[in-house]
């Protein structure tokens, strides 16, 4: 067990790497990787099990003890990266099917990997959670809401699938996981040590099956749409970053926010993507799952060093 963990332990700290690697090969040997593609949504199950055996009553809390924190990285989650890739999809005069995927990887609930970011950025890892966790909560109501007054131009969407889909792939895994933990509270204690390596398998084969499957799109406009993620997840970061200053929150929390922003559950863009709309629509999610790895963990690098929020002028609101 102890080999185990270390094993998970060194594939979550080199995940990024391992992501970059499994992208390239699948797209150079796409039929390899092919037979992955209708597992993708019990992968994202699994992940999202995974994510339920980790959550506890504590991790809502923050809404209760710092309201304001969690509703501003809840709101400009939900507001900034979908309002970006309208944006980029109609500055840019993206293809319908490029715009989609865009739009609905921006429209997508926080990322489990922004937790991890957070941590190594030195930022507030208990905000991170509490974020994640509620707009992973929100998102079968407001991600199809979003996707619905964003994307319609481009594409007929159908709310009510997508809202069916986030509860089969998001809400009942994560139920299963709370009553895993609930009545078999030590052998799930066990396997958390393991689910760094469960998760980051998961997102790698999701990566490799969407790459694969979408092979000849992403050769015909891999690199464009590669520009469009990355300005995408950029800006994100920066505008997060830029309305938590506004705001006088603490540096912990700017770079809890802007972490939070521009990270992304680009694992569930791919699965609605393949499910509801097409292959290209799904490479921006697959491109985005590469990418904000390596762009979040180059952005906690330089947040580390910025100190921990205690130099921070700006004094921490007080929990009522």
């Amino acid at each position: 067990m102890k080999t185990l963990e270390r094993f998970s332990q060194f594939v979550s700290s080199t995940f990024a790497y391992w992501v970059i690697l499994f992208a390239v090969v699948a797209f150079m040997l796409p039929a390899g990787f092919t037979w992955i593609v209708p597992f993708i949504t019990p992968l994202l199950g699994i992940i999202m099990f995974g994510m339920g055996l980790t959550l506890s009553a504590s991790d809502f809390k923050g809404v209760v003890k710092r309201p304001f924190e969690v509703m501003v990285v809840v709101v400009a989650q939900f507001l900034i990266m979908p309002l970006l890739a309208f944006v980029l999809a109609k500055g840019l005069q993206l293809p319908p099917e490029v715009a989609v995927g865009v739009i609905l990887v921006g429209c997508c609930p926080g990322g489990t990997s922004s937790n991890v970011m957070t941590f190594l950025a030195k930022g507030d890892v208990p905000l991170s959670v509490t974020a994640t966790a509620i707009t992973t909560v929100l998102a079968p109501v407001v991600t199809p809401a979003l996707i619905l007054l964003f994307a319609s131009e481009w594409i007929e969407i159908s709310p009510v699938s997508l809202f069916i889909s986030i509860v089969n792939v998001v809400i009942i895994p994560i139920a299963l996981g709370l009553l895993v933990k609930r009545f078999f509270n030590r052998q799930a204690k066990a396997s958390v040590k393991v689910l760094p390596l469960v998760s980051a398998v998961a997102i790698i084969a999701i990566v490799a099956a969407v790459v694969s499957n979408s092979q000849q799109q992403i050769a015909q406009t891999g690199l464009a749409i590669f520009g469009v993620v990355v300005l995408h997840n950029v800006l994100g970061f920066l505008l997060g970053f830029a309305l938590a200053k506004l705001l006088r929150m603490d540096l912990s929390s700017v770079k809890t926010t802007s972490i939070e922003v521009g990270m992304q559950n680009s694992g569930l863009g791919a699965q609605l993507a393949t499910a509801h709309f097409s292959p290209l629509a799904a490479v921006p999610s697959a491109i985005f799952s590469v990418w904000h790895n390596i762009s979040g963990s180059i952005l906690a690098n330089i947040f580390a060093k910025m100190g921990t929020g205690e130099e921070e002028a700006a004094p921490k609101r007080q929990v009522s």
